[in-house]
């Protein structure tokens, strides 16, 4: 038998004041006479032997009174079989997992709930311990200290799910900085209450536990039940303008093991349901952002806006248990208009780019000499139509190179004689190579060849040609390109095989890779009726529209680093994010017009403050919002797979201080982990046995009289 406290053994020294009662009873006895002196000798015999009998009695039970109420606060106990048993004079650290993906029921039941009442439990066990620390994926700062097991139970009643998940590599080494601060060498025990979710556990063959402690795994036996959830929106077309018909594309993934069928899902536009569709969905998505093809479903919604600006959108569907993802946000803006700066040199006389842009109030044109213009310009302009200019150099070149690095769309389009030493390592800068002069003698006349129909299936003329004249013959224009390069993809070809019109990308940066957009011959009448045929509205258009940048719809709190567009940031500005009273002030930094932004974690959030699921405004430092943005929670919670208790033994086979449970469902599941780790305690008996004592004692006083 051994003992928790042994200090209080010392209390055994008291069972000394009964027996110096007892033995040095000073009371002095008088003597009485009576008439029958034979009489009176009879019965004091008897009283005297009588009476010491009941002292010795009454002395032994105030003696074992003493012993086991002594022996009680020492709390005796039968050792374990197992010799990595439990301390409780170490320090305990549990861990409970309040992730998103504990939302998952059973038996009616939410597995936070069956983990918080477990761990109540537990506490009975460690009644007496005040070296008790809690975990949970907030990772606090109140987190990092111990306290009793009262002070813990009351905390555990708050835990309330949190949107960051946190690998158990990263739990661990959280435990471990409180256990190394406070009790370096001892024996410390853990505890982990968690579904093991494949996704968000991180890789546990690389996690090694210190041989000091004692890791306690007990996994929530979590099922893979059905989970649908959002895994991207994107818009049919780069831009969408008002009063016509759009299209999002919404792809679905279901991360349980179960087909789901017709599930309805709704789209929102500024809190009106404006479309529908149903999906079927089979099982498999496994893994976040991993997904096969044949686990999801992509369902198009057709939607139109009255206005423009930015618009709120929802996507809102019912699926049980799993809740936190059953809606997605996003933020579209309807009719951004197209900036195209147009510098020129030798114009041609028709003014074609002019015309082409000045027909449509989508585009914001913009013409200069580009030998007379603010590169400062450069920042508000989607794309830059490069027309006649003889040679690129100096700054016009350096900022024009910056800026598609950035991710601006550039066409060029060529002088009747380009300067080849100037441009040749302008274009080769921007990925363009090999180009080589096709100017005619002097005094000839540029040689017109016809140019080839173009492949129709190429995205870039996917909304051109009508779906009834795919297949048609076209009567198309003719050309005579000035210049030969050899890079590019190509969109349209000469007869002879030479390009007509190619497009490259280069750069990126922070942001998407800028477009370069090259013609092989100057758009005056001597050199083609390009210009002057029916292709020439669409290609141009074209080349606009795709200059602007993708709308991002929205963005998700596990991306570490975001970036979002901002026009003349200054050079000391501070962006805060902004939702009803909560404002948040991310660190943040200012790149080419991109403001990256590092998304704040659970832990890094002031007292009181919580992000949710919706839409934030990105306002400057002047209180002006800047732009919408739509937040979402990351993916992985919402993968439906879960390591089973098995597995974690496989995992943790070489590990003799991690010990494994089937289950916390097991009722009994305090009693056995006591029993195994903790050994039979005795401390309840030597108390009932000391109150035992205490009521034969009184006994013993009131009817031995004598």
């Amino acid at each position: 038998m051994n003992f928790l406290y042994p200090s209080f053994l010392f209390g055994l020294l008291a069972i000394s004041v009964p027996i110096a009662i007892h033995l040095f009873n000073f009371r002095r006895t008088r003597r009485v006479f009576f008439t029958n002196v034979a009489l009176l000798r009879t019965v004091q015999t008897e009283t005297k032997s009588f009476r010491r009998l009941k002292h010795w009695l009454i002395l032994a039970c105030r003696c074992l009174f003493l012993a086991c109420l002594v022996l009680a606060f020492a709390q005796p106990f039968i050792p374990s079989k197992n010799k990595l048993g439990l301390s409780r004079q170490g320090v305990t650290s549990f861990y409970v997992d309040n992730s998103y993906s504990m939302q998952n029921e059973r038996n009616e039941k939410r597995y936070l709930d069956v983990a918080t009442s477990k761990l109540d439990e537990l506490l009975t066990l460690f009644r007496n311990a005040t070296s008790l620390q809690l975990l949970t994926n907030d990772f606090s700062a109140a987190e990092q200290q111990t306290g009793t097991s009262e002070a813990i139970r009351d905390r555990v009643t708050a835990v309330r799910f949190a949107h960051t998940p946190r690998p158990l590599e990263t739990v661990y080494r959280r435990q471990r900085n409180l256990l190394s601060s406070l009790n370096p060498g001892g024996r410390n025990q853990l505890f982990w209450f968690s579904d093991f979710q494949k996704s968000t556990a991180g890789d546990l063959s690389r996690l090694k536990i210190d041989t000091s402690d004692r890791l306690f795994i007990v996994p929530l036996e979590a099922q893979n039940t059905r989970n649908i959830y959002v895994d991207s929106v994107w818009l049919s077309t780069p831009f969408i303008r008002e009063m016509q018909n759009n299209s999002l594309n919404v792809r679905l993934t279901n991360g349980g093991r179960e087909t789901v069928r017709n599930l309805p899902v709704r789209l929102y536009l500024d809190d009106t349901q404006t479309s529908t569709a149903s999906a079927t969905i089979a099982p498999g998505g496994g893994a976040a952002g991993a997904a096969s093809e044949s686990s999801g479903a992509t369902v198009s919604l057709n939607f139109n806006v009255t206005t423009k600006g930015y618009h709120r959108g929802r996507i809102v569907f019912e699926d049980y248990p799993i809740t936190f993802d059953n809606q997605f946000f996003f933020v579209i803006e309807a009719s951004p208009a197209v900036r195209v700066l147009h510098l020129f040199g030798q114009e041609s006389p028709a003014t074609y780019v002019q015309t082409v842009y000045a027909n449509d109030s989508l585009f914001v044109r913009r013409s200069f000499n580009a030998q007379n213009f603010d590169v400062g310009q450069l920042k508000e302009t989607d794309l830059v139509v490069l027309e006649g200019v003889s040679q690129v150099s100096g700054t016009l070149r350096t900022e024009l190179e910056r800026f598609v690095r950035q991710g601006g769309s550039l066409t060029v389009i060529p002088p009747a004689n380009p300067n080849l030493a100037s441009y040749g390592p302008f274009l080769s800068a921007l990925g363009v190579g090999g180009v080589q002069a096709t100017t005619p003698a002097a005094g000839s006349a540029p040689s017109l060849l016809p140019i080839a129909d173009p492949d129709r299936r190429n995205p870039f003329f996917s909304d051109v040609f009508q779906q009834s004249y795919q297949s048609d013959p076209l009567n198309m224009p003719s050309a005579a390109p000035v210049w030969r390069w050899s890079a590019g993809q190509r969109l349209l070809s000469l007869r002879d095989g030479n390009p007509m019109l190619t497009h490259s990308r280069t750069g990126g940066g922070t942001g998407s890779p800028g477009n370069v957009y090259v013609l092989a011959s100057p758009l005056a009448s001597q050199y083609g009726n390009l210009a002057e045929h029916a292709l020439f509205v669409p290609v141009m258009y074209k080349m606009a529209a795709l200059s602007v940048r993708a709308q991002r719809t929205a963005y998700s709190f596990d991306d570490n680093l975001i970036t979002v567009p901002v026009s003349n940031p200054a050079e000391r500005a501070v962006y805060k994010l902004k939702r009803g009273k909560l404002e948040i002030i991310p660190v943040q930094r200012i790149v080419n017009n991109q403001l990256v932004l590092e998304m704040p974690k659970s832990n890094e959030l002031a007292a009181g403050q919580e992000v949710e699921a919706g839409y934030y405004e990105l306002q400057n430092g002047q209180g002006k919002t800047e732009r919408l943005l739509a937040f979402n929670h990351g993916n992985q919670e919402s993968a439906m797979n879960f390591y089973s208790a098995d597995e974690l033994r496989r995992t943790f086979a070489n590990q003799p201080n991690v010990e494994v449970f089937d289950s916390v469902q097991d009722g009994n599941f305090v009693q056995v982990l006591e029993q195994e780790n903790l050994g039979k305690s005795l401390w309840k008996y030597f108390l009932l046995a000391a109150l035992a004592f205490l009521l034969i004692e009184a006994l013993l006083v009131r009817l031995m009289k004598g």
